[in-house]
């Protein structure tokens, strides 16, 4: 059956089908006017939910050729995303990011720091809509790993994103991802983003501290 889905829908539709295993790893995605027809939507909403799936690093695209499977499922996905809380995932995080940014700060080139600031521009643009915002909000922090340049560390937080994707997340993120809030977390996105071109290392690392920590305490907050 066909239904009509913006591009935020058919982006979390693919990802879904992409972590369950639907597709295979460098499998090729079915043309932009293929997926269009399928899911009765317009080329220009494919285009937008491919280029999310791109920025998330589910998937790369090559010049002429298509857009390929870039996600490789090599742990049982369903048992950990069953047995990891929201809070489980926050205090993960909060074991991995503060450093992270330090790398970013330490690795990161201006190319590099030109995306950063174009995927934070996609979750200000976001303001209103939990879901877009929370994708948008997985594609900052997995671009920030990215410029970490550390392919394990990448690797690791392709896996906290998909945990992120998990219905115990997706149940309570409405509740909290008010527009007040949204606004919030962009400020502090915004500002962790000033500290990392300013080469500030330390700075990164306690705005991701607090950032974190405040997601944190609204999650307690909403249990």
């Amino acid at each position: 059956m066909k239904v009509t889905i913006g591009a935020t829908g058919l982006f979390n539709h693919i990802r879904a089908a992409i972590v369950n295993g639907d597709y295979a790893y460098n499998e090729r995605l079915p043309s932009e006017r293929a997926l269009a027809e399928q899911f009765s939507v317009a080329r220009g909403t494919v285009r937008a939910a491919l280029n999310q799936l791109e920025r998330a690093n589910f998937v790369r695209k090559k010049f002429g050729s298509g857009t390929f499977i870039n996600y490789d499922i090599k742990f049982d996905h369903d048992t950990i995303s069953e047995e990891t809380s929201p809070l489980d995932l926050i205090e993960t995080r909060l074991a991995i990011e503060p450093y992270m940014v330090k790398l970013v700060v330490s690795n990161a080139n201006n190319r590099e720091l030109r995306k950063l600031e174009q995927a934070l521009d996609h979750v200000v643009n976001c303001q209103q809509d939990p879901d877009s915002f929370s994708s948008a909000d997985e594609a900052f922090h997995l671009m920030l790993a990215n410029c970490s340049q550390n392919p394990l560390l990448i690797w690791m937080y392709q896996r906290i994103n998909d945990i992120r994707s998990h219905t115990q997340w997706s149940h309570r993120k409405h509740n909290i991802l008010t527009p007040e809030k949204i606004a919030q977390y962009n400020q502090q996105h915004s500002d962790l983003l000033n500290a990392i071109i300013r080469r500030d290392m330390e700075s990164a690392s306690n705005l991701m501290i607090q950032h974190l920590s405040q997601a944190k305490k609204d999650l307690l907050k909403d249990s």
